[in-house]
């Protein structure tokens, strides 16, 4: 169960970064402040992806070291 949990963040990142990305792109195309957005979806998905990466630590622990 601890398994399964860690791995949903994994998914749920690729899902928000396939979000942000898809909305940052419509943003870029119908304004001119790309500098910003462009910034903003980074910060985003890094943030999102660092959460991905803890998952993915926990459930290797939780595999190995459980």
């Amino acid at each position: 169960l601890a398994i399964g949990m860690s791995v949903m963040t994994g998914i749920g990142a690729g899902i928000g970064i396939g979000i942000a990305t898809g909305k940052a792109s419509e943003a870029i195309a119908a304004s001119l402040a790309s500098g910003k957005i462009n910034s903003a979806l980074l910060l985003g998905c890094a943030l999102a992806e660092g959460t991905a990466i803890f998952g993915f630590i926990t459930a290797l622990l939780v595999i190995f070291m459980g």
